[in-house]
């Protein structure tokens, strides 16, 4: 599945107070969400050192799919395409390669 495809699909169940005006909404869920992945991380880390077992693979999916579903809002709700984000994303990544500031800090390096 493509990310357009994706976010197509995720709409039709984006049923959220003020939706298409609701910036809140999907970046708090996002942030909820990414949280729930760090947490059940950590729990690997403390827990399972550092393995991840095919029960915490399976919850690890189900988490990063909600974090899919979120970014999805989000770019809705600002008018943008996930496949659009994708690609700028990795666009700007291999220019920080090819200039060799990949491991460096900032947004514009």
């Amino acid at each position: 599945m493509k990310f357009s495809e994706y976010q197509i699909a995720a709409r039709k169940t984006a049923i959220y107070p003020h939706r298409g005006r609701n910036l809140a909404y999907p970046a708090l869920g996002l942030a909820g969400e990414s949280g729930e992945v760090a947490e059940k991380v950590k729990k690997v880390i403390r827990d399972k050192n550092g393995v991840v077992d095919p029960e915490t693979r399976e919850a690890l999916k189900k988490e990063l799919g909600d974090v899919f579903w979120y970014v999805a809002a989000l770019c809705d709700e600002v008018g943008l395409d996930m496949e659009d984000v994708a690609a700028s994303n990795i666009n700007k990544l291999l220019d920080r390669q090819e200039r060799n500031v990949l491991h460096g800090s900032g947004d514009n390096r």
